[in-house]
């Protein structure tokens, strides 16, 4: 059994941390762990250079993402994973949050029947049950050559002895600080008796470490049954939540077949629903293909007019067909299809269509059957996995469990509370993503993989809500159109559309001037500037057999490569 120095393996982050939390852009021949927290990535490397393989180190990398980027890496969270195995097989795992047995489909509905977004977004009531540890787990004991033990002591150990914090998670947890307020177990991990933290200081987590030690000694077990059940059990009880004993007993992660797409020779490998993420990406690329697009017309107002369209088609799409495939008949094949995408591109003229003449389309026409991460892993014998995980907001519902040390999510959210009603991402959903119980939220997490003739060339994904899944497309585009290289593709300027509002989001300095002018012409609106996306990916070169990983320069994350 493969054995840790707790001192040994602290000093060595403390000295090669140092920080390079410029170093976005990596090399390797060995293998390349990409994320958005430094040290995690650190972690993950160490496990592929004792021998491990992908799926290892993507499981190492999440459970100490848990300790390091309490922001969005958690294991009170969900996430999705998909991985490409040297044999060329390709797989997914679900392991996103479901709603409690007592959820019910008009459960933050008020009186007056008006959505009531406090109880959705914040506290107890908006959290659905956990499935970070169970899927991290069925991955790593399905598909992965380490013992947990070897894998999760990393994170074990960052919890116990602590860590410095970085200039971004001390200013992230000095915001929050006002919501931690609210809840006396979330200011007692993540402030000093209600004072911030600083840059620098080294951050304990020992109720977390007590509760990964839970899971390394008694596997799926050591949370969802047993101590760690019962301090979320009492929690829920004290606060007015819903979880019960049965509930977390229950759940359990789904492998699925992957979504998949051709672009152009390249293979699109992305996530199944429920997941709404890999079909739209898919169906986007799929209009995208039916046009001729130059390399030196990269964000011209021709480029960009097309893309808009394409991701309004698909968003309004999503809209009313992508939930559950438990409870939603998904029209996934239909959606999917070359025809369908064919007919939506017939549509694309010189001219803007406004939301408001765009409408899901009827798959009986068919006659064919904002908080989030990602990371990517590849390893040497060509495995690939990508993963993208959550708890929803930053810091999920802000509410640590009582002695457990982690927060818990607060996806429900990313249900459709009221048919019409936009989620706090802008999102209009329909009866395919009602609350039901036991039902999986619907989500726009993209973890993709692109092969060329069986092999992985890209991997990638990235946080960021609804802007994900065109974050995602664009930087797909960048390589596969512009022939990018993977640096200029990642950190490129990006612009988002989500049918409604019917708005063109933005980078600052993202698009020229007189492109700008020539899409108000054609009747554009836009909205507030912003940051979209950050995509941590690798890419792959059979012919030198070299490993690029470049981590997006919109964030503080690393590449590192052997």
């Amino acid at each position: 059994m493969l054995i840790y120095s707790k001192r040994a393996f602290l000093l060595t982050f403390l000295i090669t941390l140092a920080f390079s939390l410029n170093a976005n852009t990596a090399h390797g021949k060995r293998g390349m762990v990409v994320s958005a927290e430094p040290i995690a990535a650190k972690v993950g490397l160490q496990i592929l250079k004792k021998g491990g393989n992908a799926v290892d180190a993507a499981v190492a990398t999440g459970f100490a993402l848990a300790v390091t980027y309490p922001l969005a890496g958690n294991i009170g969270g969900g996430g999705y994973m998909v991985i490409h195995f040297p044999d060329g097989r390709n797989t997914a795992i679900d392991y996103r949050e479901t709603a409690a047995k007592l959820a019910s489909r008009d459960m933050y509905l008020d009186k007056n029947g008006e959505f009531n977004t406090d109880l959705s977004q914040n506290g107890i009531t908006s959290a659905g049950i956990p499935g970070s540890v169970a899927g991290l787990l069925y991955a790593l004991e399905k598909y992965g050559t380490m013992k947990l033990e070897e894998v999760i002591q990393p994170a074990i150990n960052l919890a116990e002895d602590g860590f410095p914090l970085s200039v971004s998670n001390a200013k992230s947890l000095e915001w929050t600080l006002n919501d931690f307020k609210k809840y006396p177990s979330s200011l007692k991990v993540f402030s000093k008796n209600g004072v911030a933290y600083q840059e620098g200081e080294i951050f304990k987590q020992p109720d977390l470490a007590a509760t990964l030690s839970e899971i390394k000694k008694s596997g799926r077990d050591g949370f969802y049954k047993g101590k760690v059940a019962e301090l979320m059990l009492q929690q829920m009880k004290t606060l007015g939540g819903n979880f019960s004993a049965d509930d977390l007993e229950n759940y359990k992660p789904v492998e699925r077949e992957v979504v998949k797409g051709k672009y152009k020779g390249y293979e699109i490998i992305s996530m199944p629903p429920s997941s709404s993420g890999g079909t739209t990406l898919v169906q986007m690329l799929n209009i995208l293909e039916n046009f001729s697009i130059q390399k030196d017309e990269w964000n011209s107002s021709r480029y960009i007019h097309a893309l808009v369209l394409a991701m309004k088609f698909a968003y309004a799409d999503r809209s009313k067909h992508l939930g559950d495939p438990a409870f939603y008949s998904v029209p996934e094949q239909w959606l999917t299809s070359k025809s369908y995408a064919k007919k939506l591109a017939e549509r694309i003229t010189d001219v803007a269509i406004p939301s408001t003449e765009i409408k899901p389309g009827d798959p009986k026409q068919y006659k064919e059957s904002e908080e989030t991460t990602h990371y990517s892993v590849m390893d040497k014998n060509g495995c690939a996995v990508s993963v993208t995980t959550t708890i929803n907001s930053a810091y999920g519902s802000k509410l640590v469990v009582e002695g457990a040390g982690f927060l818990l999510n607060n996806e429900m959210d990313d249900f459709s509370g009221k048919p019409g009603v936009p989620n706090q991402f802008g999102l209009i959903g329909s009866v395919a993503n009602e609350i039901q119980p036991g039902k999986r939220m619907l989500s726009s997490m993209t973890p993709t993989i692109v092969l060329k003739d069986g092999k992985p060339v890209l991997v990638l994904g990235s946080p960021g809500g609804s802007t994900i899944i065109t974050v995602v497309l664009q930087v797909i585009l960048n390589r596969l159109e512009f022939e990018m290289n993977l640096e200029q593709a990642v950190n490129s300027p990006r612009i988002h559309h989500q049918w409604l509002p019917d708005e063109i989001y933005t980078e600052p300095f993202g698009i020229a001037k007189d492109v700008k002018q020539k899409l108000f012409e054609k009747n554009y609106k836009f909205g507030t500037e912003r940051k979209l996306g950050l995509v941590e990916a690798i890419s792959f070169d059979s012919r030198t057999g070299e490993f690029v990983g470049v981590s997006d320069e919109r964030g503080y994350g690393l590449a590192e490569g052997y």
